[in-house]
C-alpha cells in the first residue's frame, strides 16, 4: 500500500476529526506484515503541513516532525517506492484519461507512482476515485 499525507496528519494530528481511526488504522499497519510505502510526497506535505502555524491549531517544529517520519520509517514493513521513468509515463498516461490541473497534480503524481509499483494508494481525498486503472481505497470509511 502507498498512504497519502492526510492519513498521516489525521494519526498525528489529535484535533483532527478523524484522529481517533486514523491513529489506529496507521498503528496497525506499522505493526503488520504488509508492505507500507511512504512516498517523499507523503513526508514532504505532512512535514509542511504539521509545522505550519496557519494549518494547524498544535504545529510541530521540524524536529518533531521529523522524529515522526524517521520512527516510520525504521519500522520494517515501511518503505519508500522511488519515482522512476515508468512513474513519467504513467503521469503522461493519466494526464491523457483526466484533466489534471492545479490540486490534481500532486495527486496524480501519488496515483502514477502507486500504479507504477502495484499498490492500492490509501488515502481519505476522494479525489484519487478519478484516475483510471488506480487501486485506491480510504481506510477510514470501511
Amino acid at each position: 500500500m502507498l498512504i497519502d499525507a492526510n492519513l498521516l496528519i489525521y494519526a498525528v494530528d489529535v484535533r483532527a476529526v478523524d484522529h481517533e481511526p486514523a491513529a489506529e488504522w496507521f498503528t496497525a499497519v506499522l505493526n503488520g506484515d504488509q508492505r507500507i510505502g511512504l512516498p517523499w510526497q507523503s513526508v514532504g506535505a505532512f512535514t509542511r503541513i504539521m509545522t505550519n502555524p496557519r494549518v494547524t491549531a498544535r504545529p510541530l517544529d521540524g524536529a518533531e516532525a521529523w522524529d515522526l517520519v524517521l520512527g516510520w520509517l525504521a519500522a520494517d514493513v515501511v518503505w519508500m517506492p522511488p519515482a522512476t521513468e515508468r512513474t513519467a509515463t504513467v503521469y503522461e498516461r493519466l494526464l491523457g484519461q483526466t484533466s489534471i490541473t492545479g490540486n490534481l497534480v500532486p495527486d496524480a503524481q501519488m496515483a502514477a507512482l502507486a500504479i507504477e509499483h502495484g499498490l492500492v494508494l490509501c488515502s481519505a481525498d476522494t479525489d484519487f476515485a478519478r484516475f483510471p486503472g488506480l487501486r485506491w481505497e480510504n481506510p477510514l470509511r470501511r
